[in-house]
């Protein structure tokens, strides 16, 4: 008798533990009963906010979503410019849940994996048809983001003009939801309950191969200038040389010139002088001259001079 009593208290414990959940704060909920979601009285899923909620104990369960704002990181893909150019784009997205009721029945219980891939596939075709439209230079040069601001509004809204393939693949993944087949384009997130928050670009790389070519033509261009900077130089350093050149002759010219002048004037003093010296007292003047003769004759001790004996050169020794 015991130990029925503990057994019905424990399934009875167990019960009313079952019969109340909490959603999270971040969070919101969705009950499913007997397979189905739980729906008001408008026929519209229930969505339970966070906070502590009640449900029937057993034959219910929670999922419960994440209502804040989450990151679709893309991986770098290549893309087509209007140019017919290559590039290598990276991206992300920032989105969150808008319709959680919506997001439920069109992710098939809120997988957050077939949402990324959805948002992710609509993604990469929109970025995909507005870069395009534009060439290299309105892409790199898009400063106010008009491109990214594009993609999100056409994300969020919609596009008329999608391509009948691109609409019918849409389609084909929504098909198994008949309750979001209303006014709402079901080419649009909104579709699936999701509201793009924010569209990013993190970088725009060129091919490999694009990059390997314009680097080496960026090279031969710089080396071509620094070629023609070298050739510009050595051709002024020649100038300047030549000039230099030049300067170092003329001076030296003008230097020659103006020491030939003063050795011209000099000599011509000296002789003015020993002209008028010599005119006063020529015996005494060219006996002088024999005194320096013979000084700088005989000044070694070594000298040997055969001269006659009737030259004028010794006349001032033979009689004193």
């Amino acid at each position: 008798m015991g130990k029925a009593l503990l057994a019905i208290g424990l399934i009875a414990l167990v019960i009313l533990f079952n019969a109340w959940f909490i959603i999270p704060e971040g969070g919101r909920g969705i009950v499913v009963r007997f397979g189905k979601v739980l729906r008001d009285e408008q026929n519209i899923p229930m969505v339970y906010e966070p906070g502590l909620h009640a449900k029937w104990p057993l034959v219910s369960t929670v999922k419960v979503l994440d209502a804040r704002i989450q990151t679709l990181d893309n991986q770098a893909d290549r893309f087509v410019t209007k140019e017919k150019k290559d590039l290598i784009v990276d991206s992300y997205i920032k989105w969150r849940i808008s319709d959680f009721s919506r997001y439920y029945l069109a992710t098939g219980g809120g997988e957050v994996s077939r949402a990324e891939l959805l948002l992710k596939r609509k993604f990469s075709d929109r970025l995909r048809s507005e870069i395009g439209r534009l060439d290299v230079k309105d892409i790199v040069t898009d400063s106010r983001g008009r491109l990214t601001t594009d993609v999100r509004d056409t994300l969020n809204k919609g596009s008329a003009g999608t391509d009948q393939d691109e609409l019918e693949t849409v389609q084909a993944d929504l098909s198994v939801i008949p309750e979001i087949e209303d006014s709402l384009n079901v080419n649009s997130m909104a579709a699936l309950g999701i509201d793009v928050v924010d569209v990013r670009i993190k970088q725009i790389n060129l091919p490999t191969e694009v990059s390997e070519a314009i680097f080496n033509r960026m090279r031969a261009e710089r080396e071509s200038v620094a070629r023609s900077q070298r050739s510009q130089g050595k051709e002024e350093a020649e100038k300047l040389r030549a000039q230099a050149d030049y300067g170092v002759t003329k001076t030296l010219s003008e230097a020659q010139r103006q020491a030939l002048i003063i050795r011209g004037e000099g000599d011509a003093a000296a002789a003015n002088i020993f002209a008028s010296t010599y005119s006063q007292d020529p015996e005494f003047f060219s006996f002088l001259r024999s005194l320096s003769a013979y000084e700088k004759s005989f000044a070694s001790g070594n000298s040997l001079l055969f001269l006659d004996n009737n030259s004028e050169f010794l006349r001032f020794m033979k009689s004193p």
